[in-house]
């Protein structure tokens, strides 16, 4: 990385893993389903420590026994934080406050069911950050279909403005395809002073980390965005589906990144 190890701590990282994952037929937690024969969630704490990351925190609320022993062996590097009750993603980093304590570095805050995540995303994602001194670095994708996707608004001088998520767009922010694949990076100190003052969503009443990189950029300009992920990787997993076609993609570039070695 660019940055000077010797001041700067290890990026942490926060992993969002306490869904139910109703829609999946199933009592497993969703991030436990397997995708090539390894439980989704797996795949990016992987991603995670190829790039030299600090402690990693997982947030966990259904199944949370199940997600934490499926780690068995596995988990020198991390601890498992209970997010109970479950309002929404703002409160699940907020649960790691203490765990964070004096922590003054940046972390990732990833989602649990994003298996295509990829290392090199998440080096760019830090070394920009880092150059940068941003608050919030969030890497964005351009995809055909962006229906359910937050949409990541521009201003005019073609800057970060806003995630707008999906059922708040209107119809020309819903034209947007730039998506927040729920990739960032965000200065720990500073994310944690705005999630205990953040106010809950007046439909959901649930406490979401999207709204916070508008109000860094609104207050000090500080987010940054990087159009690092492959439109492939923003693939999310709600079905069995879903799950099926995200086997299918990471088992064929498994297969090329094999040949390449070979």
């Amino acid at each position: 990385m660019t940055n000077d190890q010797t001041s700067r701590p290890r990026p942490a990282a926060v992993i969002l893993a306490a869904g139910k994952g109703t829609r999946m037929g199933s009592d497993l937690p969703k991030v436990l389903h397997e995708v090539c024969g390894r439980p989704m969630v797996h795949w990016v704490v992987d991603a995670v420590r190829q790039v030299d990351s600090g402690p990693i925190m997982m947030v966990v609320g259904h199944g949370a026994d199940q997600v934490q022993a499926s780690f068995e062996g596995d988990d020198e590097d991390l601890r498992f934080i209970m997010q109970e009750p479950q309002l929404g993603t703002g409160h699940a980093v907020l649960v790691c406050r203490e765990a964070f304590g004096d922590f003054q570095g940046d972390a990732f805050v990833l989602a649990g069911d994003g298996p295509l995540i990829r290392a090199e995303t998440l080096k760019t994602l830090i070394d920009h950050h880092v150059a940068t001194e941003a608050l919030a670095t969030l890497a964005t994708s351009v995809i055909d279909d962006p229906t359910g996707y937050g949409r990541i608004v521009r201003d005019e001088r073609d800057r970060f403005a806003a995630i707008v998520e999906h059922r708040n767009a209107t119809d020309e922010q819903r034209a947007i395809r730039e998506v927040y694949p729920s990739y960032a990076c965000f200065n720990v100190p500073d994310l944690l002073g705005r999630l205990s003052q953040l106010e809950t969503d007046a439909e959901s009443g649930e406490y979401y980390l999207t709204s916070i990189p508008g109000e860094i950029q609104a207050e000090v300009d500080r987010v940054e965005v990087v159009t690092a992920v492959p439109a492939e990787d923003v693939l999310s997993i709600n079905t069995p589906e879903q799950l099926a076609l995200v086997d299918r993609v990471l088992k064929q570039r498994l297969d090329d990144n094999a040949e390449v070695m070979s």
